[in-house]
């Protein structure tokens, strides 16, 4: 399962600051439907994901009956990205 979409870098303020970008509505309706086939507890979905020249691995944390995307440092910091920059996502579920 693929997709593509844009949204805007959001930053969490909790115990350990962290980035996200939400995924949207449509998406995440998608996601839900192969979320029994994807999770491995908790209701997190394993994903690989590619922001512009950069692709990494890692799990999309359900929120308000959507999902976050993280956006670790290694991630960030070599596209120069901050909370509020608009971002092009391309992204697959991995199924286990």
């Amino acid at each position: 399962m693929e997709f593509a979409f844009s949204g805007r870098v959001i930053e969490w303020r909790g115990p350990s600051p962290y980035h996200f970008v939400p995924v949207p509505d449509e998406e995440s309706a998608d996601i839900r439907e192969v979320a029994a086939l994807a999770s491995y507890g908790w209701g997190v979905i394993p994903v690989e994901a590619r922001i512009g020249e950069v692709a990494f691995r890692t799990s999309l944390f359900p929120r308000n009956n959507g999902y976050l995307l993280p956006l670790k440092d290694a991630v960030r910091k070599p596209s120069g990205l901050s909370a509020g920059d608009d971002v092009t996502v391309r992204m697959s579920v991995r199924l286990r």
